[in-house]
């Protein structure tokens, strides 16, 4: 080993000898080890500066091992021995924590070379001339799936209220959206070739599906395939997107040019590709299409290009890039290009100069980092033709979402979405109220963008939207994402490698599962209230903000489990709310119950949980006296109210003769005594009766004669 010290010429260099020999090494260049794939059955660790013995040794093959590879993000390494074995250890415990014993190679004579995909958790073994993939899955333990297989699109049909969802297994799968429910499944539809995407055509009655084997099918939702487009030429293509207009169907993925196909040639079961009269205009790869009635159409490429062309006659006449635009001319226009480098007009350039200005922009962007992965035209807003503001939104290579201005030709606002993840996706609904962005390790953003760039700015913005949530319904990375309003809802459906498919709305917390054991009811768990601009709506909600301190301005939306607050007729929406809810509720009762609410699911908000540390955001303040409380007069003199009344109007009992004295009595006159005892034992008695039901009932009423003082 040789290396270069810092502030030396020179190089300085080590060595050290290992019995009977290794195979091959790997480096590790954050632990600063080396592993050596040995011949005698061990793995040894080695530290680069101490070359006396190994600072671990891995036991367990049973043959010689001919390849190791670090996998750094997890500090573990691969090897693989002579007897076909693979093993993946645990460096920090030198344990041995999975072992696969593979029947790649039928003879034993091969020559191995290994390589480790750690961006996407593949390994590559060869075998003299086979290769063998070895994918990692996720640990999903108890997670529910949607799909057999890593689910690969989703999109919903508003017409009949279903979710539509395919797999890498050729599966298409038919959901409720109010429910959950399966309720049909195509299998087998293109064999066993992986299905990359799907569209539906105008009036979504059929279902088009794209696969790697070079087609696109066009199904009815009875499972009948009318029509099969040879897209590859019988061959093996990566379709990416399909976008079907009324006179063609548009299909591009794997070349520079656009694939069409015109329906008026759907008069047998197999069609073939036409032309598309504007030609090659892309440098790469064409991934994602995009259309604005009556006539734009968008394109976008893996090297961060955006054309513009003209539906109708199916010519390119701009290129958008973040970095500069430039000017397309037809076939017969031979003048030179005019180019726009970082939105600032340069001078003419000849032909020449412009492939040199074109191989440039490649070579600035050998890592795709402006890869447009997703075009989304913002149809709602209708006027920016004339008041100005974007009305195109791209994302893409190295999480970055653009929004741009295609009337003027010009990028209007750009912001990091998601940080250090690689290319992203994104989807919006028909308002163009909410975004929403996915990435490759699962998680999911929703942002606010209904005030965001409505007019044209001379300088870029880079303030990124209202963030309204941020959590991660997935354990793997999003393939596709589909936005919904069902009624008054706004939902967000969301897809994944990890085999499941998600639906959850744009303000709440909870996430829903399509395939769970327990279906659900759309209008108790996703029951988002209705616009109103009613101002004592507005008043109550800005009351709610006041007094909840925790709650950010990234969540302050309205919680989509609670029913609206007002409509103009001062009462509850008949839509949201139970019968039961309505009645005897006064309007504080109203408010406190938002406000719980509220809290309950900022305390459960995963997004809070995890961007917040514990009592980051509490708010003390200095605790409010409490007003002097006036006592009761009853309380205050209770000898007036309780005992002097008792004394007074209980009536007086009369003291019995002494003993002696009725005895005289008695002795006195003849035959008096048995008489006059008993007599008087008698009315005693009775009067101790009638005096004590007396005081129960005055004791009883005293109460009432207190209120009425």
């Amino acid at each position: 080993m040789a290396w270069r010290e810092k502030a030396k010429k020179h190089l300085k260099m080590t060595s050290f000898s290992i019995a009977q020999g290794i195979h091959a090494f790997d480096y590790h260049s954050r632990l600063n080890l080396i592993a050596t794939a040995g011949i005698n059955h061990k793995v040894c660790l080695w530290n680069p500066y101490v070359v006396s013995k190994p600072v671990g040794v891995l036991w367990g093959h049973s043959a010689s091992v001919i390849a190791v590879q670090f996998f750094a993000a997890r500090k573990q390494l691969f090897s693989f021995s002579r007897d076909k074995v693979l093993r993946l250890w645990d460096i920090q415990h030198q344990l041995s924590i999975q072992r696969i014993a593979c029947s790649f190679p039928k003879s034993q004579d091969f020559r191995c070379l290994f390589h480790f995909d750690e961006a996407h958790g593949r390994l590559f073994i060869s075998f003299n001339n086979q290769l063998a993939l070895l994918a990692m899955k996720s640990e999903a333990g108890k997670r529910v799936k949607s799909h057999k297989k890593a689910v690969t699109c989703v999109l919903y049909n508003s017409v009949l209220k279903q979710v539509i969802s395919s797999d890498a297994g050729s599966t298409v799968s038919f959901w409720m959206i109010d429910t959950g429910q399966k309720i049909k499944q195509f299998t087998s539809c293109h064999g066993n070739a992986e299905i990359c995407t799907m569209a539906l055509d105008a009036n979504e009655t059929r279902l088009l599906t794209g696969s790697t084997d070079g087609t696109v099918k066009v199904w009815d939702f009875n499972g009948l395939c009318h029509h099969t487009l040879n897209v590859g030429q019988e061959g093996a293509v990566d379709i990416s997107h399909i976008l079907v207009l009324k006179k063609i169907i548009l299909v591009t993925g794997w070349d520079r040019a656009i694939t069409v196909f015109r329906p008026q040639n759907f008069n047998q079961f197999f069609i073939h590709p036409e032309e598309w009269k504007g030609g090659v205009q892309h440098r790469d790869d064409i991934l994602c299409a995009a259309f604005l009635p009556p006539q734009t159409l968008v394109t976008g490429s893996y090297d961060g290009e955006i054309v513009l062309w003209n539906n109708s006659t199916e010519n390119a006449h701009h290129v958008l890039h973040p970095d500069y635009q430039r000017l397309l001319k037809t076939k017969s226009d031979t003048e030179s290009q005019k180019f726009l480098s970082a939105g600032k007009r340069c001078s003419t350039l000849p032909i020449a100069d412009q492939a040199t200005l074109g191989a440039c922009s490649l070579e600035t962007d050998t890592e795709r980092n402006n890869a447009v992965m997703r075009l989304c035209f913002l149809e709602a807003r209708k006027n920016t033709a004339a008041t100005g503001g974007a009305n195109l939104v791209s994302c893409g290579g190295s999480g970055y979402v653009r929004f741009w201005d295609t009337f003027k030709k010009q990028l209007l606002a750009e912001f990091l979405a998601h940080r250090g993840v690689g290319s992203i996706i994104m989807s919006t609904g028909k308002s163009n109220r909410y975004l929403a962005t996915g990435d490759l390790e699962g998680w999911l953003k929703i942002w606010n963008i209904e005030e965001y760039c409505l007019n044209s700015n001379e300088n870029k913005l880079t303030q990124a939207p209202t963030l309204i949530r941020s959590f991660r319904p997935h354990e793997d990375w999003i393939s596709s994402l589909a936005m919904c309003e069902p009624g008054s809802r706004s939902l967000v459906l969301s897809a994944s490698a990890d085999c499941s498919i998600c639906v959850t709305d744009v303000c709440s917390a909870s996430v829903r599962i399509f395939g769970q054991g327990k279906h659900w009811q759309l209008e108790n768990c996703f029951s988002l209230p209705k616009r109103d601009n009613n101002l004592m709506e507005n008043k109550i909600q800005e009351e709610s903000a006041k007094e909840i301190p925790l709650l950010s301005k990234e969540e302050s939306c309205l919680d989509p489990t609670k029913p609206s607050l007002l409509d103009k007729k001062n009462k509850y929406s008949a839509d949201s709310v139970r019968p039961s809810e309505v009645i005897n509720l006064g309007m504080k009762y109203k408010e406190r119950n938002v406000y719980r609410k509220k809290m309950h699911h900022l305390y459960n908000s995963e997004a809070i949980q995890k961007s917040l540390n514990a009592f980051r955001s509490l708010n003390i303040g200095t605790l409010k006296e409490l007003p002097e409380v006036n006592k009761p007069a009853f309380l205050l003199d209770p000898e007036k109210y309780f005992r002097e009344d008792l004394e007074e109007e209980c009536p007086q009992i009369p003291e019995l003769p002494p003993l002696s004295e009725t005895l005289k009595a008695g002795f006195g006159e003849k035959n008096l005594f048995p008489k006059e005892i008993l007599d008087r034992e008698r009315r005693v008695k009775q009067l101790c009766q009638e005096t004590s039901s007396e005081v129960k009932i005055k004791r009883n009423k005293r109460p009432l004669q207190l209120k009425e003082k």
